[in-house]
């Protein structure tokens, strides 16, 4: 991918929010928008197979649109299983955090996973820390 011309600080913030979530990659594409991803260990089958699959054990964290003031649109996003939802709903709210989206990616998966997205207009490195917060009993 090509390299995307951004400012000394939009890396630097890039790289703490990274940090501050675990982050295993991230990268800047064109906006600029910083994107960190991670990955879950969860043990889970889908129609009966074994799988590891990114698709099936994601985190993902972004945040885009800095304004002069230091606020950016924020986005995450993490699979988890059915029975963290109420949790992590209850913890993003509780860190002001708007939850967007609660919904399974698969069929006849074991054990059921669900996938939840949340957004905020936010310092990044308060989302990072507001987002870390609610997301580490999830392992």
């Amino acid at each position: 991918m090509a390299q995307v011309k951004v400012s000394p600080r939009f890396k630097k913030l890039c790289n703490e929010f990274s940090a501050i979530l675990g982050g295993t990659e991230h990268e800047i594409t064109k906006g600029p928008v910083c994107f960190v991803s991670r990955n879950r260990v969860i043990r889970a089958s889908i129609l009966g197979r074994r799988t590891t699959s990114p698709l099936v054990r994601y985190q993902l964290f972004s945040f885009e649109s800095l304004n002069s003031s230091g606020k950016a649109l924020c986005l995450g996003e993490t699979a988890l299983f059915q029975s963290q939802v109420n949790r992590l709903l209850s913890n993003l709210r509780k860190n002001g955090i708007k939850v967007t989206a609660v919904h399974n990616h698969w069929l006849f998966e074991n054990p059921r996973l669900m996938y939840v997205h949340w957004e905020s207009i936010d310092d990044p490195i308060a989302f990072a820390r507001k987002t870390k917060e609610s997301i580490k009993f999830l392992g």
